[in-house]
């Protein structure tokens, strides 16, 4: 599978991409209007930051106590009544009054509940799509994300404005039903990928038998890090440029978009083993330079480059694929969906802190110097890509 024609005439992935992107498109909206909210409540940056992305902290704990339910749940019914409890959870966000302990309270909920819906999802998605039709499916996911976000940040940000940031959480609400009604009338029905009751001891189990191949950690490693690192400078452009926070945002999911697009559609096979590499150096390099404090325009244009290096995730996912059986699929991507998020969402607490101690400009280039010690470390031993794994 090499075009885009085959793939959106695979059975069931459009209703699938619909339910991916408009879950996105609430997600954004969300976070811009609850990152605004904390900030204008509190002024602190680290508040702000976590705020945004205090709920990719949380899945850690998901990852820790749901995640053995992944495969073990029909995924239509699961990404149905997640969609809903997120719906509940971000309109609860919007009431008057509502001090700020309580936001983030529901954010650690939605957090926790977000790891299971990535192992579902992506579960799924290696359902829905042949084993050679995961890296184009996947890259296609992850430019509907680059540009929903580019439209949801300019859009989230006219909303707060004129809507104020709690008008601008409903509107997220609704977005979440339409993803729940979309899944349910949309998604064909299909039995659990594993059999056996889930539970906190299978989850830390599987966890365990995943992470233990030196292999597949070093990619886990690959996947979370340098990525979470990266995130947490971004979770500072609103302390960093309040009037312009948006545009880069936005930049950043266009940049996102263009690397998606260029490594799932048209790089060669051949190549994909050695540009992981570069494209993380890539992810970090450019956020050296706001540490100098650029005018706008070089700011944005070296925002949207870096974000082309988050296409070496799109590589690292294939490479985790070929070394994890079929029925535990779900659980390694969403290991792999949580545990980058944890990172993501501790990137962006420990961005704040340093802003909080610093400057946001000078958050953003520790976290990238941070990223490609990381980076380069992880490049040193010599990769192992073997066969498919047929156990754990």
């Amino acid at each position: 599978m090499r075009t885009y024609r085959e793939l959106f005439r695979t059975p069931e992935f459009i209703p699938f991409f619909l339910t991916s992107s408009v879950q996105v498109a609430a997600q954004t909206v969300s976070g811009l209007a609850l990152g605004t909210l904390v900030y204008r409540s509190t002024g602190s940056p680290l508040l702000s930051a976590l705020a945004m992305f205090g709920t990719a902290l949380a899945q850690v704990i998901g990852a820790a106590t749901l995640l053995s339910a992944a495969d073990r749940v029909p995924p239509r019914a699961a990404t149905t009544g997640l969609a809903l409890l997120f719906a509940l959870g971000t309109a609860a966000q919007a009431l008057p009054g509502l001090p700020v302990w309580a936001a983030f309270a529901l954010l650690l909920g939605l957090g926790a509940v977000a790891a299971l819906g990535g192992g579902v999802r992506y579960g799924l998605l290696s359902e829905i799509l042949p084993r050679e039709g995961f890296l184009l499916g996947r890259s296609t996911i992850g430019m509907a994300v680059g540009t929903t976000q580019i439209c949801g940040f300019a859009v989230g940000g006219a909303l707060v404005t004129v809507l104020s940031p709690r008008g601008t959480l409903l509107v997220a609400a609704a977005l979440y039903v339409i993803a729940a009604a979309v899944a349910r009338w949309g998604l064909g029905p299909r039995p659990p990928r594993a059999t056996g009751r889930p539970s906190v001891s299978v989850t830390w189990r599987t966890n365990a038998l995943l992470w233990s191949s030196g292999p597949r950690r070093r990619v886990y490693l690959a996947l979370w890090v340098p990525n979470g690192l990266i995130v947490g400078c971004e979770s500072l452009f609103v302390p960093y440029d309040p009037g312009h926070s948006g545009i880069l945002f936005a930049c950043a999911a266009l940049g996102m978009l263009a690397g998606d697009t260029l490594t799932g559609r048209f790089l060669p096979r051949r190549f994909r083993a050695r540009l992981d590499v570069p494209l993380r150096l890539l992810l970090a390099v450019p956020y050296l330079l706001l540490a100098l404090r650029p005018a706008l325009p070089l700011a944005l244009a070296a925002v949207a480059l870096a974000s082309v290096g988050y296409s070496a995730s799109l590589l690292l996912q294939e490479r985790l694929m070929s070394l994890t059986p079929d029925e535990l699929s779900g659980h390694a991507l969403g290991l792999h969906s949580s545990g980058m998020l944890t990172c993501q969402g501790l990137g962006a607490a420990f961005a704040g802190a340093v802003a909080e101690l610093s400057s946001p400009a000078t958050a953003m280039a520790v976290s990238a110097v941070l990223s490609v010690a990381v980076t380069l470390a992880l490049a040193v031993e010599p990769r192992k890509t073997g066969s498919r794994a047929v156990s754990v």
